[in-house]
């Protein structure tokens, strides 16, 4: 266990600091920032009710569970428990971190920006990816991009958005099936 929380630290290190540029310095504050992507949640919303109508509702509904559980699962259960310090609060790392956004008092494992992501990235895989054939890289590629953001920034080890990213994945999967089984007892059959 020592030597993969090593190897976990060191890999923090070199995308903290050994890909540092002024690109990435600007870009990955914003890109970890849930308000950045509250248009795109709108948009989808619009979409889901314009295609949908009424039972759009089922959709909605199941994406908020989906991001309901992965984040109280992280925050409220996994968190508690494992108890692991920010790189940003570490205090046996604090001045080599370079720390683009507030570090907050909150713990690191499991990323809970990882979980939330990945599982809705995956239940929206999960209903729509036969239909549309570039969603799950987009949506992969999104989900990984707000993960490496988050170790970027200081605020997450590599292992924590992994696990938080994995966390989602299985959310993802559960919720995204369920709410599949629901649209067909409602007549509703996404390709």
């Amino acid at each position: 266990m020592n030597t993969l929380l090593q190897l976990d630290r060191e890999l923090f290190f070199f995308i903290n600091q050994q890909l540092q540029n002024a690109f990435f310095d600007f870009a990955m504050p914003y890109l970890r920032d849930k308000n950045l992507w509250i248009p795109l949640y709108v948009v989808m919303a619009g979409w889901l009710i314009y295609k949908f109508r009424v039972r759009s509702f089922i959709i909605i509904v199941s994406a908020v569970i989906t991001l309901l559980l992965t984040d109280q699962i992280a925050s409220s259960i996994i968190k508690p428990i494992v108890k692991r310090l920010r790189p940003c609060n570490n205090p046996e790392i604090l001045n080599q971190v370079r720390l683009l956004v507030d570090c907050g008092s909150g713990f690191s494992f499991v990323s809970s920006h990882a979980a939330n992501h990945f599982g809705f990235a995956v239940f929206f895989i999960v209903l729509f990816s036969k239909k549309f054939k570039w969603l799950t890289p987009f949506a992969i590629a999104w989900a990984t991009l707000v993960c490496f953001a988050q170790v970027y920034v200081g605020l997450h080890y590599p292992l924590d958005v992994i696990c938080g990213a994995l966390l989602g994945v299985g959310i993802g999967i559960i919720t995204g099936s369920f709410c599949k089984t629901a649209l067909k007892k409602f007549g509703v059959v996404i390709a």
